[in-house]
């Protein structure tokens, strides 16, 4: 493998993982095996990531999260501090489930806050912002802003993560980049 990447030397990093460059991996991260992770990300402390989850380019992971087996992150992905995945909706220490993991897709650029817990099978998605300590049971929308449990929508944001105050029009500009949305049908993208 031809990578260069930092692993702390209390990580563990198991064979056949894929660690993009200028990736970190901090003290006492363990990553699994069947893993890709792409370049620049940064995997804090006492991180777990299950075998075959897969993170894209520029992927933040702060301190204590668990990321499950059928987890995808796409680039530019934030995920707070000790938030975590679920990856079976009806889990028993009896009953192995081995094999019957959902998907969770999370899109580029998303973030997800600090104690958040999205259970499986619900996506996030691009831009979206998960609100610290929500609780997320179903689809999240690009560019949403969900708080609470179970999760709600109480607005939208931007690309920087800023709030977003739509006009009469359904057109609101971001604080910091100052480039501009559009609400329309319950939706929202980026004017370019």
């Amino acid at each position: 493998m031809d990578t260069t990447f930092f692993a702390h030397e209390t990580a563990v990093i198991d064979e056949d993982c894929e660690i993009g460059n200028d990736t970190k991996v901090w003290h006492f991260s363990h990553i699994m095996s069947g893993c890709k992770i792409g370049r620049n990300c940064n995997i804090g402390q006492n991180v777990v990531i299950s075998p075959e989850v897969v993170l894209g380019d520029n992927v933040k992971v702060q301190n204590n999260v668990s990321i499950y087996t059928g987890v995808i992150c796409e680039d530019d992905v934030f995920l707070g501090p000790s938030m975590v995945f679920t990856n079976v909706i009806n889990p028993r220490s009896a009953v192995n489930r081995r094999g019957q993991y959902s998907r969770t897709l999370v899109k580029k650029g998303a973030s997800i806050g600090a104690n958040a817990t999205i259970v499986c099978g619900h996506d996030i998605g691009r831009f979206a912002f998960i609100g610290a300590g929500a609780v997320v049971t179903k689809e999240v929308p690009d560019y949403a802003l969900v708080v609470g449990n179970p999760a709600k929508q109480t607005g939208w944001m931007s690309e920087y993560g800023h709030r977003l105050k739509f006009d009469k029009k359904g057109i609101a500009e971001c604080l910091e980049s100052k480039e501009k949305y559009k609400l329309e049908e319950g939706k929202v993208s980026k004017i370019q």
